[in-house]
């Protein structure tokens, strides 16, 4: 296994993507019946809030969390529509805006929402995962069928950092291979795939799916062979061709440093070599990606123990040092008088012989107040006695 062969005690992540149709689901469904059969069951998390059914148990579900129908039907879209009128009294532009109207999501902003709400959970998940980390070797985690949604998203980068951040993570982007025998169709999903890659920064797997209808082999080819793709490419004329012959030449590095498996979801070919890529890009994890995410972490722990120490410099600035008056002379009372208004907050209730407070100081504050009251006070009576007698002479 490839948790074993990298000598971790962590649970391996594999977040599953691909486009739709491409069989992501059915391939979970199929690396959970192996695992199983190999005595060593997942833990399996379904992120997709639109699936009707899943062909495999889940031990964390978004339905049981998220209601994506409710989420489309009640979660308002609020939109302020601003408009700009010429107004006819002056010559400037005045803004006037417009009631609030509500708009019902759609499929994919239905989707987005839900997997939105669930990512202010997901630390809960963390803490789930964490507590089967020694029943489960893997983590196999399902992710919804529009790709855009959970790739471009923010609830899509959180919960990815979130997993790679504290376990071993990488990502298995499904190929609809039957549907990629067209060399523009298979460059547009590498250029995908390449995307992805540099998205997530994980290491990246291609699993080449459905090989039951069609074997994977002309699709390796192309990528190890330059020539074969461009003579598959001489048979379309047209101008995506064109495009794809000129950025063929730039995934020749994408090629090289790629982990591809061909997989059949439904006959079950192919898991013997997929979890041995998972144990290549394993061992790729702990050697490269994780000391650069221990290099960020500590990068930001340095920026936030920076960001509290200038605060505290300003408050210091902002404060000054606070003299302490009628205090006994000595070497104590100098010491007290200099000091900042830090070593002040940070002794304040730990002297144990400092003098208890007195409730005189605020009668006497008050009565001080009310001395300078009451003069002016009177001034403002004088004034209105004069005030009053000028009017009624008149």
């Amino acid at each position: 296994m490839a948790a074993a062969a990298a000598g971790v005690s962590s649970p391996v992540c594999i977040l599953v993507l691909g486009m739709a149709g491409s069989g992501k689901t059915a391939l979970v469904q199929r690396l959970t019946a192996y695992l199983h059969s190999k005595n060593s069951p997942p833990y399996v998390i379904n992120l997709d809030p639109a699936v009707h059914e899943l062909p495999f148990p889940a031990n964390i579900d978004i339905r049981d969390t998220v209601k994506y129908k409710e989420v489309m039907k009640q979660y308002p879209c609020l939109i302020r529509l601003i408009c700009w009128t010429a107004r006819t009294t002056n010559d400037h532009l005045g803004r006037e805006g417009v009631d609030l109207h509500r708009y019902g999501l759609g499929p994919n902003g239905g989707i987005m929402t839900s997997l939105n709400l669930f990512a202010t959970r997901f630390d809960q998940v963390m803490k789930f995962i964490e507590k089967r980390q020694s029943a489960s070797q893997y983590v196999l985690i399902d992710t919804p069928g529009q790709i855009e949604v959970f790739t471009w998203s923010a609830s899509g980068t959180i919960i990815t950092e979130a997993l790679a951040s504290s376990f071993p993570s990488l990502v298995v982007y499904v190929m609809d291979t039957s549907r990629s025998t067209n060399p523009v169709t298979f460059m547009s999903n590498m250029l995908y795939a390449c995307s992805i890659l540099y998205k997530t920064k994980l290491p990246f797997i291609v699993a080449m799916n459905k090989t039951d209808i069609i074997d994977h082999s002309f699709a390796v080819e192309w990528m190890q062979d330059f020539e074969v793709f461009q003579d598959a490419l001489n048979q379309e004329a047209s101008y995506a061709s064109n495009l794809t012959r000129s950025m063929s030449l730039v995934l020749d590095e994408f090629y090289s440093s790629l982990k591809v498996v061909g997989v059949s979801a439904i006959q079950g070919t192919g898991m013997e070599e997929f979890f041995e890529k998972v144990s290549s890009a394993v061992e790729e994890y702990e050697r490269e990606y994780r000391p650069e995410y221990e290099r960020l972490r500590k990068k930001m722990e340095r920026a936030e123990s920076q960001r509290q120490r200038e605060q505290l410099d300003r408050l210091q600035q902002d404060m000054g040092p606070v003299p302490m008056e009628n205090s006994p002379a000595g070497s104590g009372a100098t010491n007290e008088s200099t000091s900042g208004p830090s070593a002040l907050i940070l002794t304040r209730g730990t002297v144990e012989d400092e003098a208890p407070e007195s409730d005189t100081d605020d009668i006497d504050h008050q009565e001080t107040e009310e001395s300078h009251e009451e003069p002016s006070f009177r001034t403002f009576l004088q004034e209105a006695k004069q005030r009053y007698s000028a009017r009624s002479s008149h």
